[in-house]
């Protein structure tokens, strides 16, 4: 496969991800997006606002190609998790838009530089820094997939609405009477395998 192929597949890959991710703000309400859903405050808004950051960083900085947006929440004096939700005055919009300035600044330099380019991620520890704008790519198909798993379960934690993309749910079909049934399945099964102690079964 020629190194012009092998870029297509990887830039395809990425751009999958980006818009499965994108897609889980499609439907819920301003306050939904931007509810902490886990203990740790996992949030569908913030999870874009992290991804667009650290891409603008990754296809940006680490080849001498800055984005030319300033980015406050994620310098050296920004509060801890200062990316990972957005204020009340950010909008939906805002983020969104960003995001997307991201993705045409991060394929222009895909375009321009060869798989072997290097760069050098200043975040990373000095020994670690070089890097090949292949590795690069590869790092943020996993970044972002890994995010945009957590947009799954956040947005079905929201209001039920589970699946891959537009178009394609790769769920198993099944109404509703038939999830629940399933859930109800795994349900007995962890008892059945809980009954060592670990977990206190239902009163009969």
């Amino acid at each position: 496969m020629s190194g012009l192929d092998q870029k297509a597949d990887l830039h395809r890959y990425l751009q999958a991800a980006r818009e499965a991710l994108l897609w889980k703000l499609d439907g819920p309400s301003e306050y939904d997006i931007r509810r902490p859903m886990t203990p740790t405050g996992t949030n569908l808004l913030g999870l874009i606002k992290h991804v667009a950051s650290v891409e603008a960083g990754y296809f940006g900085d680490t080849f001498g190609r800055a984005f030319d947006e300033p980015l406050p929440w994620i310098e050296d004096d920004a509060e801890p998790n200062a990316d990972m939700w957005a204020t009340a005055d950010e909008s939906r919009d805002e983020i969104v838009g960003l995001y997307q300035r991201v993705w045409a600044h991060s394929d222009a330099t895909i375009d321009t530089l060869a798989l072997d380019a290097i760069g050098h991620v200043p975040w990373w520890p000095e020994e670690h820094s070089a890097v090949t704008l292949h590795r690069i790519l590869i790092h943020m198909i996993a970044e972002t997939d890994r995010h945009a798993g957590h947009a799954d379960i956040v947005r079905e934690l929201i209001d039920g609405a589970a699946g891959l993309k537009e178009g394609n749910d790769n769920l198993a079909a099944g109404d509703q009477a038939w999830w629940e049934n399933y859930r109800s399945q795994l349900e007995r099964s962890a008892q059945e395998a809980g009954r060592d102690g670990d977990v206190p079964l239902p009163s009969q």
